[in-house]
């Protein structure tokens, strides 16, 4: 989960991170804003939130002059905190920014600081009240990382350390300068045509009406992944590939990214769930 995160951000995309209430995944984005040596804001979504709550507004100021007041969104690490939870036209404007790194106010628009990411949670249980993402804006993100429960060893090492009188601190071990120069870093690894075209066959046999597609996405698949997943795999191997010490990435890497990046860009049709064919396991027949 942390390396997967990790990736996305030296290659520059968002994150949705889907998983129960209590799993530490605010305090995992809190924890890696600091260590990055970056801004960070959290955004509770509520079903009254507006977007200038979250973009600004202009405000008359004591010259009777219209000032604009930079919202939340003027940071580099946002952590949108159970996205769902407010209605299509808040979702909408971080969608903007996600995508040009830029917000419109009263005609104007603002520049976002670089780096900049949003890091969105989701809880999977409590669906009533919730206003579930537009295949748009899920596009937008990069990977969607599911975080499970811990094992029942990794639980007892989580308590230990976290019910004692003991404060940890997080140094600062890269600033947002040197995250950008390894962003460029990422793009420029050179790639060959066959990995290139591995990750465009993989995302096309997403689609039931392409040449590749095989029987089980005819079966079970309505709507498969765009062109922003192919983009994606290469960016993310380039990165897994540097991670691990290699020039240039291979099909592992490809294969290594494929899940978190093809997740939440297949939608199943009704025979997929009436059969118990999870997204998951259809991903992992086309790998």
């Amino acid at each position: 989960m942390v390396k997967d995160l990790l990736i996305a951000v030296f290659s520059g995309g968002h994150v949705l991170l889907v998983g129960v209430p209590g799993l530490a995944k605010t305090l995992l984005v809190n924890t890696l804003s600091q260590a990055l040596g970056l801004k960070f804001n959290r955004i509770q979504f509520t079903p009254d939130l507006m977007p200038s709550d979250i973009i600004g507004s202009e405000i008359l100021d004591k010259d009777r002059q219209f000032k604009f007041v930079k919202g939340p969104l003027f940071a580099n690490v946002i952590l949108a905190d159970e996205i769902n939870r407010t209605p299509p036209k808040t979702q909408a404007a971080l969608l903007e920014a996600m995508q040009e790194k830029s917000v419109t106010a009263a005609g104007h628009t603002y520049t976002l600081d670089k780096p900049f990411f949003v890091l969105a949670t989701q809880n999977p249980i409590e669906q009533e009240g919730t206003y579930p993402l537009p295949e748009a804006q899920l596009d937008r993100f990069m990977f969607n990382i599911w975080v499970d429960y811990p094992s029942f060893q990794e639980e007892v090492d989580v308590v230990k350390s976290t019910t004692t009188d003991n404060k940890v601190e997080i140094n600062p071990v890269l600033d947002g300068d040197q995250i950008s120069y390894f962003q460029h870093l990422v793009r420029r690894v050179p790639v060959v045509d066959n990995v290139v075209e591995y990750a465009v066959k993989l995302v096309s046999k997403t689609r039931f009406n392409s040449e590749h597609a095989p029987q089980i996405v005819k079966d079970f698949v309505s709507w498969g992944a765009g062109p922003r997943a192919s983009q994606y795999l290469i960016l993310g191997a380039k990165c897994h590939a540097l991670i691990n010490g290699k020039y240039s990435p291979d099909i592992e890497d490809v294969k290594a990214v494929a899940i978190p990046i093809l997740r939440h860009r297949i939608v199943r049709n009704y025979r997929a769930e009436a059969e118990g064919y999870t997204v998951e396991k259809i991903i992992s027949e086309l790998l």
